[in-house]
C-alpha cells in the first residue's frame, strides 16, 4: 500500500513540475524585448505632430514586436537625462528595457549657449567656447551611462550620433560643434568597450530639404524613418531583430512653422558671416599699419 502511494505521490509530483516547466517555456516565449527611448527632443518626434504615434522609436518598435515605452522629453539636456534617471518610473522602464536609445547632447549647445557658440566661430574663429560645452557632455554622458548600467548591466544602449540641419555659414559652425560631440561619444565608445554600440544618424540624415523638419532642428516624417531603419540596421547586426524594412502604422504628419523662425538661424549665420569679413578687413588693416 505504501508504496502504490508513493508511485502517486511520485507521478504527481512529476505532473506538477512539468506543468511548471511548460508554463515557464512559454511565458519565455510569449515575452517580448522592451525597447526604451531616452533624450530630448529628437528621441520624442518633436519634428512630428503625432509624434507619439510615428516617431522613430515608435516604428522600431512595431517592426520588430517590441514592447515600448519612450521617456524622451523635449529640450532636455545632459543634465536633465541625469535628473530624469532619478525618477522612479524611468529607473523602472530602464531596469525592465531589453534595448536603450539615446539621443542626447544636442541642447547642451542650444539652450542658452548656441548665440554665443556661432558667434565664436563664426567670427572669431575659435572652438574653445564650443569645446568647454564638450567637456560638460562628456561628464554628464559617463555619469548617465554609469547610472543606466547600475540599474540594468544587461540592457543594450544605442548611443545615436548628432546630425546637422542647418546649412550655409550656420551649417558650417553647427558641424564644428556637432563633431567635437560626435568625437566625444566615439571617445566614449573607444574607453569603454561594449557597454554603447553606436547608431550613426549623423550618416543618414544628409538631405537638408527632406530629412529635417520646418524648424530646421528636428527630424522630419522622411528623417524619422531613416532613423528607424538605421536603428534596426544596427539591432539586426546585433541579432536582435530581423526586420530592417520599417513598418509604419501610423503615416506621420510634418509639423509646421512659419517661415520667419524657420529661416532665423541661417539669417543669423549670414550677419555673423559679414561682421566676420569686417572683422578681418580691420584686422588686416591694423596688421599693415603695424598695430596688430
Amino acid at each position: 500500500m505504501k508504496t502504490d502511494i508513493r508511485k502517486i505521490t511520485a507521478a504527481i509530483l512529476c505532473f506538477v513540475m512539468l506543468t511548471c516547466s511548460l508554463c515557464i517555456i512559454g511565458y519565455a516565449e510569449d515575452k517580448k524585448p522592451f525597447y526604451l527611448v531616452l533624450g530630448d527632443s529628437i528621441g520624442y518626434g518633436s519634428g512630428l505632430k503625432n509624434s507619439r504615434e510615428a516617431c522613430y522609436g515608435r516604428i522600431v518598435a512595431d517592426t520588430n514586436g517590441y514592447d515600448y515605452a519612450n521617456d524622451a522629453i523635449p529640450g532636455h539636456t545632459t543634465q536633465n537625462l541625469l535628473g530624469r534617471l532619478e525618477t522612479e518610473t524611468v529607473r523602472e522602464h530602464v531596469k525592465q528595457a531589453d534595448i536603450i536609445s539615446i539621443t542626447i547632447g544636442g541642447n547642451n549647445f542650444l539652450l542658452g549657449n548656441i548665440a554665443k557658440v556661432l558667434f565664436d566661430v563664426i567670427v572669431m574663429d575659435d572652438i574653445s567656447s564650443a569645446e568647454q560645452i564638450i567637456e560638460g557632455f562628456y561628464f554628464d554622458y559617463c555619469k548617465i551611462i554609469e547610472t543606466i548600467r547600475t540599474l540594468n548591466p544587461d540592457a543594450v544602449i544605442l548611443m545615436q550620433t548628432l546630425y546637422n540641419p542647418q546649412t550655409g555659414y550656420t551649417g558650417e559652425a553647427y558641424q564644428t560643434s556637432i563633431d567635437l560631440l560626435n568625437d566625444a561619444v566615439r571617445r566614449y565608445a573607444g574607453e569603454h568597450p561594449g557597454e554603447i554600440e553606436i547608431v550613426d544618424v549623423a550618416a543618414v540624415l544628409t538631405d537638408s530639404e527632406k530629412d529635417f523638419a520646418a524648424d530646421r532642428i528636428h527630424p522630419s516624417v522622411a528623417g524619422n524613418e531613416k532613423i528607424a531603419v538605421a536603428v534596426l540596421e544596427k539591432l539586426a547586426q546585433l541579432g536582435l531583430g530581423k526586420n530592417t524594412e520599417p513598418v509604419i502604422a501610423t503615416p506621420g504628419t510634418d509639423i509646421e512653422v512659419p517661415e520667419i523662425f524657420s529661416g532665423s538661424m541661417g539669417f543669423y549665420g549670414n550677419i555673423l558671416h559679414f561682421i566676420s569679413e569686417i572683422r578681418l578687413v580691420f584686422v588686416n588693416a591694423l596688421s599693415i599699419f603695424g598695430l596688430a
